[in-house]
């Protein structure tokens, strides 16, 4: 008998352990459709398979140390300098390391809520403390209650616009305010990973010009349609980038992926075609939603949110029944990736189901 006491196992810090849990959607592997993850519901074009399959064929060398080529790519094309530009694996993975970089114990990061549920995560991992702020009753970020919660302990200001869930956009007169009142020492974290969708989008380049402490992140996995490759940039300030640049790992871009951004950077068409997708089916599913009495703030990203209360969980059932997924938040609303008529018309479906109780909901 073996009388060796047990063993102790690692512990994580708290924080980690404390951490809350990505979601997922239910019924998202089993259903026919996919509307619960943003994705793009357009394939890559022929050329940017062809740079994926050129860059696979040489999968065994390195690929360049800070995604040299794309970042020269986005500085011309941006007019910043290739100093501002930071490249790597998705938005999400460069805004964790600006959070690295200038948050840690003892900061405070504000942030919209309801938002993206992976910014209390990303806050946490940093060792920060999120600052949550609710919305507006317009479903956006409500400007003056995010301006009255700095405090000398915030170090960061987090902002998603469009923002998910809700798809809403501040009037860029209220962003560039928002943007002017806080102080030149907070460092404001941009997430524009819809920006392609927003006929209204400000210029990145022009904000942080005026701006040094903006840092603006997109993404090549929503417009250009490469979620699977995992892809993004960030602009701001050399002083600040530089920060940036010194958390980064080395090769944090793969070559496949690169090389598939840059494919996708130059079919400007494929672009406009996966855009112009997204907001005729945006407008033409929300002119449907609102003939059946569920009002939809105006969405300016590649969804549409439906807020239907204690429903949400209910409505994501009936759409799962008829084999498209969504993405509920519990006691909040209903968020549907749009793009595809025949994935819209299900939830269609799943709304009579529901009939009046989720029109009731939204009101």
């Amino acid at each position: 008998m073996n009388t060796r006491p047990t063993a102790a196992t690692p512990t994580p810090r708290p924080r980690i352990a404390a951490l809350p849990v990505y979601s997922r959607a239910a019924g998202s592997a089993s259903v026919r459709w996919r509307a619960s993850s943003n994705e793009s519901t357009v394939a890559p074009s022929p050329a940017i398979r062809a740079a994926v399959a050129r860059a696979a064929a040489h999968a065994h060398l390195y690929p360049s140390l800070a995604g040299d080529d794309l970042i020269a790519a986005i500085s011309e094309r941006m007019g910043v300098r290739e100093d501002q530009v930071v490249v790597g694996g998705g938005s999400l993975a460069l805004l964790q390391l600006a959070l690295t970089a200038f948050t840690g114990p003892g900061t405070e990061v504000i942030h919209a809520w309801r938002s993206y549920e992976a910014y209390p995560i990303l806050i946490g991992i940093a060792d920060a403390q999120a600052v949550p702020v609710a919305l507006d009753h317009e479903y956006r970020h409500d400007t003056q209650a995010m301006l009255a919660a700095l405090t000398p302990r915030t170090s960061a200001m987090l902002i998603c616009d469009p923002n998910n869930p809700t798809g809403t956009a501040l009037p860029p007169r209220r962003l560039r305010a928002l943007l002017d009142a806080v102080p030149s020492h907070v460092l404001v974290l941009m997430d524009r990973a819809y920006q392609e969708f927003d006929r209204t989008e400000p210029d990145a380049a022009a904000l942080v010009a005026e701006r040094p402490n903006v840092i603006v992140f997109r993404t090549f996995s929503k417009a250009y349609g490469l979620a699977g490759l995992r892809a993004g940039y960030a602009i701001g300030s050399p002083e600040v980038m530089r920060a940036v640049r010194a958390t980064a790992p080395p090769f944090g871009l793969s070559a496949v992926a690169e090389a598939a951004a840059l494919a996708a950077w130059s079919d400007r068409e494929h672009t406009r075609h996966i855009v112009d997708t997204v907001t005729e089916s945006r407008e033409t599913f929300r002119r449907a939603l609102g003939e059946r009495g569920l009002f939809t703030p105006d969405s300016r990203a590649n969804f549409v949110w439906l807020p239907v209360g204690d429903r949400a969980e209910a409505l994501q059932a009936a759409c799962v029944r008829r084999g498209v997924s969504v993405r509920a938040f519990a006691g909040e609303g209903v968020r549907v990736t749009v793009g595809c008529p025949q994935a819209e018309a299900a939830v269609l479906a799943a709304v009579d189901e529901c009939g009046d109780r989720a029109a009731s909901a939204a009101q």
